[in-house]
């Protein structure tokens, strides 16, 4: 008898609580509405693009395109790993080495010139107000407008690098090609740090404010040097900045657009070349411009899985830093 009632008391006590919490639920319902139309129909929609054969000629089918399971995720896979497959495969390799150099040089330059700056920003001198307003200047930029501006930057005749390079400084005899060849890659990584720093330096400088004095004037009485201070005093400190800062960098140099934003500017297109096409580019230009659309929704569903596996990954390693009271 007493488990029959069971459903009945939890039916009640569900009632109930929606009852209790029927204004909180009013406010969460439009967000919960957008996030179930922008976020989870199409991630579904995808998902299922994915295991069919959506292409060109058949794109009127649309949903209806001939179902092929598997078979995407298949070639993508085995072309990654082994390095063979079609042309469309070993681009998408290529690019994902591309844009493992690109993140990681990206992020380790704006934690370090971020620091730098950082501790510069927090000391005492005339015009500091100015300079941390001046620092925002290129995160405010958007990230299109970013690309515009080294592009013309690092233009082979007339641009502004090969200028102070050649003309000001003659550290070189001839200008350079910054974006064709190799030296593309670094063109495009120059833009990204540029566009980050300030963002990491105001989020470090924000940490540095709250570091209690107190502690670099007992170390100093116990004859801590500066590198000292800095090491067992700031670094831990600035820990769970360093790693949450860290974490959104991958998201955003590795997954996200704004590295798009920037090459599609700074090279006038998706085609990038060997040197600096990303993964994010390579994905649009092969589902849009080639039309390879099931092609590009499983690419970009396993982009979507690694992402989620990088930030459990990311948060289980940084967790006691996270959590630290």
């Amino acid at each position: 008898m007493a488990v029959r009632e069971m459903p009945v008391v939890t039916r009640r006590s569900w009632r109930r609580r929606v009852s209790q919490n029927r204004i909180a639920y009013a406010f969460l319902a439009p967000a919960v509405t957008l996030m179930v139309l922008i976020h989870l129909i199409p991630t579904l929609q995808a998902l299922y693009m994915s295991l069919l054969n959506l292409r060109q000629e058949n794109l009127r089918q649309y949903l209806r395109a001939p179902f092929v399971g598997l078979r995407h995720y298949q070639n993508i896979l085995i072309g990654l790993f082994t390095g063979t497959g079609s042309s469309y495969v070993q681009g998408l390799a290529q690019a994902l080495s591309n844009t493992f150099i690109f993140a990681f040089v990206v992020n380790a330059a704006i934690l370090g010139l971020g620091l730098v700056l950082a501790l510069l920003l927090n000391r005492e001198f005339v015009g500091r107000g100015l300079a941390r307003t001046l620092i925002l200047l290129p995160w405010i930029v958007p990230t299109f407008v970013a690309g515009l501006i080294f592009r013309y930057i690092f233009l082979q005749e007339g641009g502004l690098a090969n200028r102070i390079l050649v003309d000001w400084l003659g550290v070189m005899n001839t200008p350079t090609t910054w974006l064709v060849g190799p030296n593309a890659r670094w063109a495009l990584i120059i833009a990204a740090v540029w566009r980050g720093v300030p963002l990491m330096s105001l989020m470090l400088l924000a940490g540095l404010q709250v570091i209690p004095g107190d502690l670099y004037e007992a170390a100093g009485i116990d004859g801590a040097s500066a590198w000292q201070r800095f090491r067992y005093i700031t670094l831990p400190m600035l820990k769970p900045i360093i790693a949450i800062q860290l974490m959104f960098g991958m998201v955003f140099n590795f997954f996200g657009f704004g590295p798009y934003n920037i090459a599609v500017a700074m090279f006038g297109g998706l085609n990038l070349g060997t040197y600096a096409d990303l993964l994010i580019p390579t994905i649009a230009r092969q589902t849009f411009t080639n039309q390879l659309y099931s092609y590009g929704a499983a690419a970009s569903v396993l982009m979507m899985l690694v992402a989620m596996g990088f930030v459990v990954a990311w948060y289980r390693i940084f967790r006691d830093a996270l959590t630290a009271q």
